[in-house]
C-alpha cells in the first residue's frame, strides 16, 4: 500500500462557552485537518488542535510544516507506522499538533486495513468511558456555581475545575462547588502552571478535607523537583500535564517519584504512537494515566478514545472539548450520551469511525505525486 495523495484544510469552530486558564483562554477550535488517500483506496483522517501556551504550535504554523510532511510521505507505506513518524520528527522537533495529525490518519489507515476498531487495532476491548466536564477560571463564586450545576443537571458525575488565581482565592470557588455537588461527584482541578510553590502548598492544605481526586499541573511544566517536593509535602495526588509531553518526560518524572498520575495528550506527545509510550512507562511504575484534550472536534477526540479504550491504565477522561461547539463538522465518531452525562460511545466500525464534512473544512490544499 502507498500513499498517492495528502489533503490538508482548516476546521474552525466557534464555542458557546471559552474556558479561560492561568496561561490562555479557548474560545474556538482553529484546528488542521489532516486527509491520507492511498492507491488502495483507504482513506485515514487526523486532526491537529493546537494551543501555543502550551504546544508552542498554531493553526498557521501546523498549516505551513503539514505540507512538507505530506510530502515526505508520498509513495510511502502508511501501514510503517513507526518509521513514518520518525521521518515526520526529523522534519522538525516542534509542532506535536499536526504530528498528531499524522499519526491519527495512518493509525485510522491501519484499522481499516485490519477490518476492525482503532481500540482492537491496539489489542484492547470495549470498556465504559465516562468523561468529566470542565469549569473556566471565573471572577465571581457565582459564576463557577453556575456553571457547576448545568454540569450537574446534565448528569456528569465528574467535574474539572480551572485554578491558579493568586493567593487563596481558588479555595471558595472549590468549596463551593464540592457543597453543592454533594460526597458522591469527582471533583479535579488544575492549575495549568497556575501558582508557584508556597502559593500550591497553601491551596492544596486547605483544600485537603474537600475530597479532591488530584490536583493538575500546579506549578511550572520545568519544575519537575518542585513536582516531587510538592508531593512528598502534601496528602493530595499530584497530576503532570503540561510537564510530560512524550515518554522521555514521563521517564524523568517517575524516577523523581514526582507525580501520582501523568496526563497523555495526542496533541502534546504528538499522537498515538508516543502516547502508548507514556502509558507504558506509567503503567510499569503502578502509575495511571488520564487521556486529555485541547479544542478537539470530535475526529480528534475519537482518537484519544479509542487508545483511551485499548489501555485500561488510562483511567481519568477528560474528552470533553467537542461538547460546547456551535456546531458538529463530524460524521460518525465518538459521542457523547444524551440521557448519561459523560458517557461516550464509540462506532464499531473499522479504523477511527469518524470523518470530517467536506463542507465545513477551508483553504484545503491537495499535496500528490
Amino acid at each position: 500500500m502507498k500513499i498517492t495523495q495528502v489533503e490538508i484544510s482548516h476546521l474552525n469552530v466557534s464555542l458557546a462557552h471559552a474556558t479561560r486558564t492561568p496561561i490562555g483562554v479557548i474560545d474556538a477550535a482553529r484546528n488542521v485537518v489532516i486527509k491520507i488517500v492511498t492507491d488502495s483506496g483507504l482513506v485515514g483522517w487526523g486532526e491537529s488542535s493546537p494551543f501555543g501556551p502550551i504546544t508552542t504550535d498554531s493553526q498557521d504554523s501546523n498549516y505551513i510544516v503539514a505540507q512538507k510532511m505530506a510530502a515526505m510521505l508520498l509513495q510511502t507505506n502508511p501501514l510503517e507506522i513507526d518509521t513514518r513518524m520518525a521521518e515526520l520528527n526529523r522534519i522538525t522537533l516542534g509542532e506535536p499538533s499536526v504530528k498528531s495529525a499524522f499519526d491519527m490518519a495512518l493509525h485510522d489507515i491501519a484499522a481499516k486495513a485490519a477490518g476492525v476498531p482503532l481500540y482492537q487495532y491496539l489489542g484492547g476491548a470495549k470498556r465504559v468511558l465516562r468523561t468529566d466536564l470542565t469549569i473556566g477560571m471565573q471572577q465571581e463564586v457565582e459564576q463557577t456555581l453556575a456553571q457547576a450545576q448545568q454540569i450537574l443537571d446534565a448528569g456528569f458525575d465528574a467535574i474539572k475545575m480551572k485554578v491558579g488565581r493568586q493567593g487563596l482565592e481558588d479555595v471558595e470557588h472549590v468549596a463551593a462547588v464540592r457543597m453543592l455537588a454533594g460526597p458522591d461527584i469527582a471533583i479535579k482541578i488544575d492549575s495549568n502552571q497556575g501558582w508557584d510553590y508556597p502559593t500550591a502548598v497553601a491551596n492544596l492544605q486547605a483544600m485537603k478535607n474537600l475530597n479532591l481526586e488530584y490536583s493538575e499541573q500546579p506549578l511550572a511544566a520545568w519544575d519537575y523537583e518542585g513536582l516531587a517536593r510538592l508531593r512528598d509535602k502534601v496528602s493530595m495526588p499530584v497530576c503532570a500535564d503540561e510537564s510530560v509531553f512524550n515518554h522521555h518526560d514521563a521517564l524523568k518524572l517517575v524516577k523523581l517519584d514526582a507525580v501520582d498520575y501523568l496526563n497523555i495528550k495526542l496533541g502534546k506527545a504528538g499522537g498515538i504512537n508516543v502516547g502508548l509510550k507514556i502509558n507504558a512507562i506509567a503503567e510499569s511504575a503502578k502509575i495511571k494515566c488520564m487521556i486529555g484534550c485541547f479544542g478537539e472536534s470530535r475526529l480528534g477526540l475519537s482518537a484519544a478514545a479509542h487508545l483511551a479504550m485499548a489501555r485500561p491504565n488510562i483511567h481519568f477522561i477528560d474528552l470533553d472539548s467537542a461538547y460546547h461547539f456551535t456546531a458538529d463538522p463530524v460524521i460518525g465518531g465518538v459521542t457523547y450520551d444524551k440521557q448519561i452525562g459523560g458517557l461516550l460511545h464509540l462506532p464499531d466500525v473499522p479504523g477511527l469511525g469518524a470523518e470530517l464534512d467536506a463542507a465545513v473544512l477551508e483553504n484545503t490544499i491537495v499535496v500528490s505525486a
